[in-house]
């Protein structure tokens, strides 16, 4: 199978101004519950999407931003629309974490954890069956 005819899907900005490319398969898909990722989406949980670096395809990132939000830890948004997309840390050399909301397409993927759960809002009640990991 050459490069051109492996399977990709495409993540883009809500106003389009950052576009990227990743190459299946995914590595991982996880819900995080970290504090930091509810901050930074306003939201109770993200679902992230786990990529190789050399399966990012760097499209149309002149609007990419990133702000370094923890140390060794930087989550990349659109400066144009604000849209956070993306998240790479030390802690997880080589990879891109992609917001799965963000990613049209199917990933042949779902949901497999939930991580960092010692810090879930008490307003989200989970019913999957999914299992729960904190920090080691």
């Amino acid at each position: 199978m050459t490069q051109s005819s492996l399977a990709t899907v495409t993540a883009q900005c809500l106003c389009g101004a950052v576009n990227i490319r990743c190459t299946l398969p995914s590595q991982w898909v996880a819900h995080c519950h970290c504090s930091l990722c509810q901050r930074a989406h306003g939201a109770g949980v993200v679902t992230w999407v786990g990529f190789l670096a050399a399966q990012v395809e760097w499209r149309q990132i002149d609007s990419l931003r990133w702000y370094a939000s923890s140390p060794g830890a930087e989550r990349g948004f659109c400066g144009h629309c604000g849209s956070p997309m993306l998240f790479r840390s030390e802690r997880w050399p080589g990879e891109v974490h992609v917001a799965r909301a963000l990613i049209q397409g199917e990933l042949g993927l779902e949901p497999q954890v939930h991580v960092f759960v010692e810090t879930q809002v008490p307003w989200l009640h989970l019913a999957d069956d999914l299992p729960r990991k904190t920090p080691a």
